[in-house]
């Protein structure tokens, strides 16, 4: 059986944009919700949940 492993990013960590539509998708498209990496922060290189997804 295969994996669906989920990222959901917003580019403000300062709660004024949330992850809910894209956690939504990732939910209806089939990946469970311990397999949802969510991330927020400001700058391309900082993706620390992708790199532990």
């Amino acid at each position: 059986m295969t994996t669906l492993i989920g990222y959901a990013r917003v580019s403000k960590a300062d709660g004024s944009q949330l992850h809910d539509h894209q956690r939504d998708a990732l939910i209806k498209a089939g990946v469970l919700q311990e397999h949802l990496h969510r991330n927020a922060a400001s700058g391309r290189r900082d993706r620390m949940r992708l790199r532990q997804a």
